[in-house]
């Protein structure tokens, strides 16, 4: 399966968000090696809105333009060079206001580094990273939230 979240999602419990949902739409990526999706609607969140031109709302996925693979042995030696990674990145955008009437955009990027080889040699091992990331950002969204409000760590 490729990167396609699902059209409604269901955020990470925060206080003051009752079952917060997120409806998603298809959009166009900035990018041939990426996917986008837009948020046009959301539920149970306060005041805050969905994307519009003025306060976006997006995430953006990209893989690498051009896999890269495990260099081959050396004929001589054996030994094989530096083994390169294969980059994907996510970036999530929320528009919102610094001060009244001044627009800004808080934006997040996760950087991946896969070392080329390893999704094939190590599969189980990439699984249990993704598993983990998942459940560590779901389980600390509340204190992420926290954290950026309040600057305490």
């Amino acid at each position: 399966m490729t990167w396609s979240p699902d059209a409604s999602i269901t955020g990470g419990t925060i206080t003051g968000f009752t079952t917060p949902t997120f409806t998603m739409v298809d959009d166009t990526p900035p990018a041939i090696n990426a996917k986008q999706k837009t948020v046009s609607a959301i539920s149970s969140q306060g005041s805050a809105t969905a994307n519009t031109v003025n306060v976006p709302f997006t995430e953006t996925f990209y893989k690498p333009a051009a896999l890269k693979a495990v260099p081959a042995p050396n004929p001589v030696t054996g030994l094989r060079g530096s083994i390169p990674n294969n980059q994907y990145k996510l970036i999530v955008r929320k528009g919102g206001d610094a001060a009244t009437g001044v627009p800004v955009t808080l934006i997040a990027r996760l950087t991946i580094d896969v070392p080329a080889g390893m999704e094939t040699q190590s599969p189980d091992q990439v699984k249990s990273f993704v598993s983990f990331l998942v459940g560590l950002l779901n389980e600390e969204s509340q204190d992420l939230a926290e954290t950026l409000i309040t600057g305490v760590l």
